[in-house]
């Protein structure tokens, strides 16, 4: 056989050909129906079960390719490239060098040189470690959002994961599902579907599973391919292609092979990098010249000016900042948001509008019929939820209601199983309606085999209606149900079915149909009406089946609002963030949901349906999204969705919009932060979508956001750390040489050690750090702020100035104490020891109360609690033991050229971070009651 693209060759298990890459066979679109099974080596029942294994087995996963990653050693020595790792290897060489040059041999330097490249290789090694868990967690992200097909196998309707589908596997397929291999059509329904993702066609195109000409298979009318959507209409197919053989897993290689685009955020940390870089040398060099001349020693010198640098330098920032973006990635997935990309995590404290959807995300999504109106009486359903257990007060009086309603159903009620509970295969909408059904009396089942269904025109946005034909065993013709939008369907109604007798649909009867139908939805409910009429053709045209028909009743639906909802709403609200409701639901129903959930307070909310929104000119929509607080768009199409994100954003609004069909898609994709439904939603929307909530809830978006301006806080927090005691560690450098002390109060080993030994561990805990109590009572984040803002560098230059100032007051004390003039210091004096053990231990205990103090913007300390993260304080307590080792263990001490500290100096060092946690404090204290006093003010 040969091996173009879509060639057939014998198949396994006696079934057979199956369809493989090839050139030289039939081509799959070219053949009838019957012959698309026999060709694949399967049939109208599906495949056998133990076919689909063997098929499984011989052509693996139905999965894309991945990306060819670079190898483990590769990405290690990635590591070293860093600009951070560049200045420092820089430094280590130069260092080696120096050493070398010596005569005698230093010991010191050679340590010095020694340190500095264990520095570069601890911190390649913790970003090589972080690097390879993100793609772990990744990897185990993506496997929380599995996507199902729905397949036949051995004559039953199944659910299997994706990658499971084999060719020859017969599917079926809705409106909203993703296409998940390429597939020929066997049996269509009012098919379209959109081939944007592999042809750039943005209009969804029609399908059919009639024959078409041998040609190129994307042309092909009869085909529909992995990557897709089904737009509109339901259909069966049999896969001919899986995994890479797929057209979609052709573009995908191509795609996966581009290099991934770099954040803001690590864009503003790389700009930030190449800024302090850039400082160090150059502050380095200038000191390395200023010394020269006083008579120091070349390579003394050189020593000096390197402490300078590495003290600009903060080593632990790569590790730390991969670390913190990781926790706060992992915090969301277990708070039931999974983030799939790193902008989300920036973006997310930003929003301040969220475009919500109600049905799932506001409500439970378990539809629930409350009450059906029929001969002008309501009758009351009891019971909630899929299980089929409750009553309906007067069953008789709508069984015709229900009974159509059922047979005009796609959706299959699934029974418990395992740890599931009775669960809904379809549209919930209808699930509720199969319930309704079932609590009335009827078997569902029996109906539909005494009343078989013959043709179908699936609902769409534009008739907002569903009709099928089936068989009439009392009549001998057909009978056609509908039901749809009651506004819709009335209109096409000519007569009703009235307490058992036929009516003219006079203006009287119908002002009360339209009566009942506000009642209804004004108490909350979704309100579907139910209609029929005979046919005599057993595929009558469109037209002919939606029009003279006689009215059944109307259905009331309850969809109740998720308790943990309204909490999360008056959170969004004190944090700035406005929620606008966007649903297709009737707005009378769209508004008692939103009074339920709290959106809505006011008496005369604005309530604006699609064909308002279509009469609006850009103007007029800009100025209705700007005085309008409290906002419902209902009735709203794909279209309307997506032209209200572009207006928000185009007033600089940062926008995330919720939505789980794959109508959804293009206001998700659009939007800054799109937030998909992982439990009820389309795969389409989650693939569009970059966050994915996998509880369905309001409230995990909620939360999110709250966990995302926690995240940027915690960046901004041990930037703050880390960068103040890098002043702490260059005042008394600088102070030294002007003084014209002739050594360096504090050492490059020494800085180093802070740097790594005692500054990671707490810098990762403040990464760590729970969101502040008043997180949410502060309006968003302006996209436009840098993480070195104003007050950023303001609270840098004040914590490091005040530690500056302690551990050049504890240098100087130390060596003037000892009365020795400062010609007379050597590197073994034993004041000078004391005084640069003095100086490391002053930063590294200053650097304590700072963590503590850096824990929070406005709040006091104390009343968080300051037992509230175990992880600094024992952070912190392994650091103040690695100083004390350093203090008193004589090996350390020959390192670090080091003495030990009595219990006095310890006082006295504790006393100065008492006093800088008391600065910050008062400083807090002060913007406190600055905001109090101004409380539209700037807060940051």
């Amino acid at each position: 056989m040969g091996s173009g693209p879509h060639a057939l060759m014998p198949g396994d298990g006696g079934r057979g050909p199956v369809a493989v890459p090839g050139a030289d066979g039939p081509a799959v679109q070219a053949l009838p129906t019957a012959e698309v099974f026999v060709a694949l080596g399967s049939s109208p029942r599906g495949l056998a079960s133990g076919t689909a294994r063997t098929r499984r087995e011989r052509f693996g996963p139905n999965e894309l390719p991945h990306a060819r990653r670079r190898g483990a050693w590769r990405r290690l020595l990635a590591q070293f490239t860093d600009l951070f790792a560049v200045v420092l290897l820089i430094a280590s060489a130069i260092t080696f060098l120096a050493y070398g040059l010596e005569h005698p041999h230093d010991v010191g330097t050679l340590q010095l040189a020694l340190a500095i490249l264990g520095v570069v290789v601890l911190n390649a090694v913790i970003g090589f470690g972080q690097e390879y868990s993100a793609e772990r967690t990744a990897e185990s992200l993506r496997a929380m959002v599995p996507h199902t097909s729905r397949v036949l196998r051995d004559g039953e309707r199944l659910e299997v994961p994706a990658r499971d589908l084999v060719p020859g596997d017969v599917v079926a397929l809705e409106a909203g599902d993703a296409v998940s291999a390429d597939c020929r059509l066997v049996e269509t329904h009012e098919v379209t579907v959109n081939n944007a993702a592999l042809t750039g066609e943005s209009d969804p195109v029609g399908r059919s599973g009639e024959p078409v000409a041998a040609g190129p298979v994307l042309q092909a009318r009869n085909c529909v391919f992995m990557g897709t959507d089904v737009v509109a209409g339901s259909a069966k197919a049999v896969v001919f292609a899986t995994g890479a053989a797929t057209e979609f897993g052709r573009i995908f290689r191509l795609a996966a092979a581009a290099p991934r685009q770099r954040t803001p955020l690590q864009l503003q940390v790389a700009s930030m990098a190449r800024r302090v870089a850039g400082a160090a040398l150059a502050t380095g060099a200038v000191l390395f010249a200023v010394r020269l001349p006083t008579g120091q020693g070349l390579v003394s010198s050189f020593v000096f000016a390197l402490g300078v640098m590495v003290a600009l330098v903060p080593e632990g920032l790569p590790a730390t900042l991969s670390v913190s973006l990781a926790i706060g990635v992992r915090r969301m997935a277990r708070r039931h948001a999974l983030i799939k990309q790193l902008l989300a995590v920036e973006t997310l404290g930003s929003t301040n509008v969220v475009c919500t959807d109600k049905t799932g995300t506001l409500t439970r999504a378990e539809m629930t019929v409350a009450q059906v109106w029929a001969g002008g009486v309501a009758h009351i359903v009891s019971g909630v939820g899929y299980a089929p257990v409750g009553a309906v007060s007067d069953p008789e009086a709508v069984l015709a209601v229900l009974r159509a309603a059922a047979l005009c159903c796609n959706a299959r009620l699934v029974p418990p199983s395992g740890r599931e509970g009775w669960r809904v295969l379809g549209d919930t909408t209808e699930g509720a309606l199969l319930v309704a059904a079932a609590k009335a009396g009827l078997d569902v089942e029996a109906e539909e085999a005494v009343a078989p269904r013959v043709a179908e025109y699936p609902f769409d946005s534009v008739r907002k209606l569903m009709s099928t034909v089936n068989s009439d065993p009392e009549g001998g013709g057909y009978r056609a149900f509908v039901k749809g939008a009651p506004q819709e369907l009335l209109a096409r109604c000519h007569t009703a079915d009235w307490r058992g007798e036929r009516l003219p649909l006079t203006d009287e009867l119908r002002a009360a149909v339209i009566a009942a139908n506000d009642e209804l939805a004004s108490r909350g409910l979704r309100v579907l009406g139910v209609a029929w009429r005979p046919v005599t053709d057993r595929r009558p045209a469109q037209h002919d089946v939606e029009s003279e028909l006689s009215l059944l009743g109307l259905v009331g639906m309850l969809d109740p609002p998720r308790p943990e909802v309204s909490e999360a709403v008056e959170a969004c609200g004190r944090a700035g963030i406005r929620i606008v409701m966007v649903t297709g639901d009737h707005p009378l129903t769209a508004e008692a949901v939103a009074r339920r959930v709290g959106i809505v307070r006011r008496p005369a909310p604005t309530v604006i349906t699609g064909a308002g929104l279509d009469a609006l000119d850009a103007p007029a929509l800009d100025k209705l999204l700007t005085e309008s607080g409290e906002l419902l768009l209902c009735r709203v199409s794909p279209e309307h969705k997506m032209r209200v994100v572009t207006a928000l954003q185009g007033r600089g609004d940062v926008v995330a919009v919720t939505g789980d069909g794959a109508n959804d898609a293009p206001a998700l994709k659009h939007a800054d932060i799109g937030v998909a439904m992982g439990v009820s939603g389309t795969d389409v929307a989650r693939e569009a979508a970059v966050m994915v909530l996998l509880d369905d809830s309001f409230a995990s978006i909620a939360t999110a956001v709250r966990l995302g301006r926690s995240v940027y806080q915690n960046i901004r927090k041990f930037l703050i750390y880390l960068f103040s005691h890098n002043i702490a560690e260059l005042v008394p450098i600088l102070a030294a040489t002007f003084a014209g002390f002739p050594l360096v109060p504090i050492s490059a080993v020494q800085i180093l050690a802070i740097d790594l030994g005692s500054d990671v561990l707490p810098a990762l805990a403040l990464g760590a750090e729970p969101p502040e109590p008043d997180v949410m009572d502060r309006p968003p984040r302006s996209r436009r702020e840098r993480l070195f803002s104003g007050a950023v560098v303001g609270r840098i230059l004040f914590l490091g100035g005040i530690q500056a100032l302690g551990v050049c007051a504890v240098f100087f004390w130390h060596i003037h104490a000892s009365g020795i003039p400062y010609t007379d210091f050597t590197k073994d004096t034993p004041a000078y020891r004391e005084a640069i053990t003095m100086v490391q231990a002053g930063i590294v205990v200053s650097q304590f109360f700072n963590a503590l103090a850096v824990r929070t913007e406005q709040q006091s300390v104390f009343r968080i609690g300051l037992l509230s993260n175990p992880w600094l304080l024992a952070a912190g307590c392994v650091s103040l033991g690695v100083m004390a080792a350093i203090s008193y263990l004589p090996a350390l001490q020959a390192v670090f050229n080091t003495a030990p500290l009595d219990p006095s100096d310890w006082a006295v060092l504790a006393g100065f971070g008492v006093l800088l946690l008391g600065a910050e404090e008062t400083r807090k204290g002060w913007v406190r009651r600055r905001v109090a006093r101004n409380p539209k003010g700037s807060t940051r």
